[in-house]
């Protein structure tokens, strides 16, 4: 496994990250037995993921409890990383919100911690204040965020965070068109979510009808589709043409289409980490093996070329899910 630094901080992590929100269950995931999930966690820190990332929005907090009764006496073996809703940036709700994920975590501090989602924020100020005093009572190490563009960044000091958390993959790749950049220039890392789109890069579906209701709720879907909150046509056809040409290139290679896109991510400028989810031990054993293999440059430029004419029909927005951006973003 490879180990990058995370942005201008003293951390490092593993370039496959454990992705902790499939574990919570719920609608968009399934039901999912809790022994399970604690044995994922157990099988990825065997096989040598060190970075784990929840929140406090995924099942309500019961992701971060059964982080916190898998990592136990191994807590200081990881890069524990949470975030907080964009609804609780108040100060005395920021402050609730960390204290309340610290004891679900069973931890007295979070190496990374994160703000959720962008809104526009009542007073900066304020955020600022309260997160740099977490960090002096040592209760947070670092800060971050997540789905931040260049817009919602020029709201805070250029110092203050080492990392975005965005969604990137073959599938969808708005992020590179000013997310990237503007986060890079500030030394942060990115940390990629939604790298085999909720499995749907795996090419375990065959078609968009197979996909779940829960899965296909993303910009790539038809508004027709259930529980999207898009009015958008979707890329059906696009994404499938994607994926049948991406796993041929991958065969090729000698390589699955999920361990191909994985690496294609982690190939890219700026990443530190992709986040994988793992629902099972065997996942995890395997998700963590994809750390261990490199891309050629010649198939991830393949990759690339394939992917661009769904890039360019899903257009500029780093918002999978919604029409309306909550990222603040440019269009180059």
């Amino acid at each position: 496994m490879e180990y990058r630094k995370l942005g201008t901080s003293d951390l490092e992590v593993s370039t496959i990250g454990f992705g902790c929100w499939g574990i919570s269950g719920g609608t968009m995931w399934g039901d999912q037995d809790e022994k399970e999930s604690i044995a994922s966690i157990h099988a990825g820190l065997d096989a040598g993921i060190t970075f784990y990332d929840t929140a406090e929005g995924y099942g309500a907090g019961y992701s971060e409890e059964i982080v916190g009764k898998a990592l136990g006496a191994r807590r200081n073996e990881v890069v524990l990383a949470s975030k907080v809703s964009p609804q609780n940036l108040a100060p005395s709700d920021l402050r609730s919100s960390c204290e309340a994920s610290l004891s679900r975590l069973g931890t007295d501090v979070l190496d990374l911690y994160q703000i959720h989602w962008p809104t526009p924020p009542g007073n900066p100020d304020e955020v600022v204040e309260t997160l740099l005093a977490l960090r002096s009572e040592g209760k947070i190490r670092y800060v971050g965020v997540s789905n931040f563009g260049p817009a919602d960044l020029a709201n805070y000091p250029n110092d203050l965070f080492v990392s975005n958390q965005i969604a990137y993959s073959l599938a969808f790749r708005a992020v590179e068109n000013s997310l990237i950049g503007a986060s890079v220039e500030r030394g942060m890392s990115i940390i990629a979510y939604s790298a085999l789109l909720h499995g749907i890069l795996t090419g375990r579906f065959e078609s968009a009808d197979e996909v779940p209701a829960g899965r296909a709720r993303t910009r790539h879907f038809s508004s027709e589709r259930e529980l999207v909150r898009h009015g958008e046509a979707g890329h059906e056809e696009a994404l499938f043409a994607l994926i049948r040409e991406a796993k041929a290139i991958s065969a090729d290679a000698g390589l699955t289409l999920r361990e191909a896109a994985v690496l294609w991510v982690i190939a890219q400028k700026g990443v530190a980490t992709v986040l994988a989810g793992s629902r099972t031990a065997d996942q995890a054993t395997s998700n963590a093996a994809v750390g261990e293999r490199k891309l050629d440059s010649e198939v991830a430029s393949a990759l690339t070329q394939v992917s661009e004419s769904l890039k360019d029909a899903m257009g500029p927005n780093p918002d999978m899910w919604q029409t309306e951006s909550r990222v603040g973003f440019t269009s180059a």
